[in-house]
């Protein structure tokens, strides 16, 4: 009797110990707007160095086509924060859906306006688009925004130009090697994967370098960020700050190894079977993402000038645009030092 009152005190004391170990972690599921884009690594590469279980949070990844699907899954309930480009926010604010960026890990866009090897004779400049079928991961995503932008600038109709899905990665490329369309806003690895079999790429606009970002937008323009809507940040403020926590650390690795080191972490299949082309990629990457995961209030009110500019509801929305990212949870990740290496602390 005693044995088995002895057995059953140590089954409640497992049983209570799991319980609580599941109840330490919270479960989020985070929306990719494309998760072969080095523009969103630092999310996937926060999972795969076990970032977000130091943080006590349970991490799905959510695999999908395009910034503005991944922005749908959070809208519609099916995830908890999109891993995506931070002027949807503000664009969603002229509707007046509350979005709020919690942490920036891109300082810039990444985007490239490509001209498909198959149509390299006949388009020379963005002018040259007009009535042509052009790429982006998906309608209403941050490519499309970006092509709108680049087409009104150059005095071209928007809507006289066709836009095709195309998504970001081995689609992409296959759209435009069969040229199914006459170019394409992309990202890399998929330009850095063109340019390795098209030595005369024809590059129209690019936003890899401060320098391309500064002459494209006349600012800098922060890219890929954490987001969620304002109700959740503010109902979430626990797992807000784990998931800065977690890309923060994740941030100060890729700043403290090699392109090489990284690629080793990332899954085979974002990797591809051409490892060289995808370490090129990379390392033209790298220098995008932020070292501080805050985001700049220039770069905040480039982002509201680029889209009132190229949309009247945008414009005349009167949007308070300092409402739509908060700093403040990377202000609270604290530094330590670690063996001469600095660390971030993490406050769960």
């Amino acid at each position: 009797m005693n044995k088995l009152l002895g057995k059953l005190a140590g089954m409640l004391l497992a049983l209570t110990l799991s319980t609580g170990l599941a109840a330490a972690q919270s479960k989020i599921t985070i929306a990719v707007g494309g998760g072969a884009c080095l523009c969103y690594l630092p999310t996937v590469l926060a999972k795969q160095l076990g970032e977000y279980d130091k943080a006590g949070l349970a991490v799905e990844l959510v695999d999908l086509k395009g910034g503005s699907d991944a922005l749908k899954a959070v809208l519609g309930g099916s995830a908890d924060v999109v891993s995506g480009y931070f002027d949807h926010c503000v664009n969603l604010a002229a509707k007046k859906q509350e979005l709020q960026a919690f942490v920036v890990y891109d300082r810039y866009p990444g985007l490239v306006l490509v001209v498909s090897p198959k149509h390299t004779g006949e388009i020379n400049s963005i002018k040259d688009l007009a009535g042509k079928k052009v790429g982006v991961s998906a309608p209403g995503s941050s490519t499309d925004f970006f092509l709108k932008y680049l087409l009104k600038k150059n005095g071209l109709d928007p809507t006289g130009t066709a836009v095709i899905g195309v998504g970001l990665g081995a689609t992409a490329v296959a759209a435009m090697e069969q040229g199914q369309i006459d170019a394409a806003v992309m990202l890399d690895p998929a330009v850095t994967v063109l340019q390795g079999s098209y030595k005369d790429l024809k590059i129209l606009s690019d936003t890899r370098t401060q320098h391309d970002t500064l002459a494209v937008f006349g600012g800098e323009y922060p890219g890929g960020a954490l987001y969620s809507t304002a109700a959740w940040v503010n109902g979430h403020e626990k797992e807000v700050q784990a998931l800065t926590n977690a890309i923060m650390a994740t941030l100060a690795w890729i700043h403290s190894h090699s392109a090489e080191d990284i690629m080793a972490k990332m899954p085979d299949e974002l990797v591809g079977k051409d490892k060289a082309q995808y370490l090129a990629a990379l390392k033209n990457t790298i220098p995008m993402y932020s070292e501080t995961g805050k985001m700049d209030p220039k770069g905040a009110e480039a982002v509201l000038a680029v889209f009132s500019e190229g949309s009247p509801d945008v414009a005349k929305a009167g949007i308070d645009v300092t409402k739509t990212y908060t700093n403040k949870f990377v202000d609270q990740v604290k530094k330590t030092k670690v063996g001469g290496q600095a660390v971030l602390g993490r406050q769960l």
